[in-house]
Parts: structure tokens; C-alpha cells; sequence
């Protein structure tokens, strides 16, 4: 029963959340290249901000990570336990490699629940006014990977 709710609540997200965080975006999503399991070239030509990151993680309306993950936010009440913790993470895994876990951690776990956060193909049921957005901005994706860097302790 959980697991239906979230899965609908996921499945949802992306009609809630893609027009709002498009908005900061230039258009099409940049491209980008996958070597093993990481992505090693950042989408943007600046660098993220880890606070901004930290605001998205936080924010319940768009990246909704901690739906199913719990992190170093105390003020943030009922974060999820379906998914791993995101403290740490900058300790598990390199930069590249959490860039690949946002953009489409599908491309590592076919039966992930979580949502591909870059991807705009092979998506399944997806409102026409959505077709071709991305769920978060190739800004955004650099400002959460550059706060999970920072998550070195668990």
C-alpha cells in the first residue's frame, strides 16, 4: 500500500514539479556523456552551489528527495526511509558518480523508484505540456550534486 502511494506520488512529481523548475532553463537539456558509472563533465559551465543544492533537497515541491531519503536537515520532519541516506554521500561516491545517480540513476538500477531528474526520453505517461522538460535544470542538477559532495559524514 505504501509502495503504490509512492510510486503514484513519483510517477505525479513530474506534472508538479516540470514547469517550475524548466523555468530556469534554456531550452533543450544539454547533452552529456556517461563513462562506467558517472558522469564526469559537469552539465553547466559554472560550478553548483551547495546551498542552493541544499534548499532543492529540502524543498517537498521540487526535487522531493527526502520522500524517500532522510539527510542531514533537522528541520526537515518525516524524511523517507526507502532509500538510502543521502549523509555520507559525498563519502560513497565521487562527484561524477552522484551526477549519474540525478540525472538517471536508471542507467545503474533498471528497478530504481527514483525518478530520472535529467532524462526527457522513454518516459511513460507524461502530460503533453511536459514532453521534452526535464524535472530539475541542468543548474539545478549541478547545485544538488555540489551539496551532496559535501555530505562526508554519515
Amino acid at each position: 500500500m505504501l509502495r503504490a502511494s509512492l510510486l503514484a506520488a513519483l510517477l505525479l512529481m513530474p506534472l508538479a514539479t516540470a514547469g517550475r523548475a524548466q523555468g530556469t532553463s534554456a531550452g533543450t537539456p544539454v547533452s552529456y556523456t556517461v563513462v562506467d558509472d558517472a558522469i564526469p563533465r559537469p552539465l553547466t559551465a559554472s560550478p553548483g552551489d551547495a546551498s542552493r543544492g541544499r534548499a532543492i533537497v529540502a524543498n517537498r515541491s521540487v526535487g522531493l528527495c527526502l520522500l524517500c531519503h532522510s539527510g542531514p536537515i533537522p528541520e526537515e520532519r518525516f524524511q523517507g526511509t526507502l532509500a538510502p541516506s543521502l549523509g555520507g554521500a559525498g563519502t560513497r561516491w565521487s562527484v561524477a558518480q552522484l551526477r549519474l545517480r540525478i540525472v538517471d540513476g536508471s542507467r545503474l538500477n533498471p528497478d530504481t523508484i527514483m525518478p530520472p531528474y535529467y532524462r526527457t526520453t522513454g518516459l511513460v505517461r507524461v502530460a503533453r505540456a511536459f514532453e521534452g522538460k526535464t524535472i530539475l535544470t541542468a543548474e539545478q542538477i549541478e547545485d544538488v550534486v555540489a551539496y551532496l559532495a559535501t555530505l562526508k559524514e554519515q
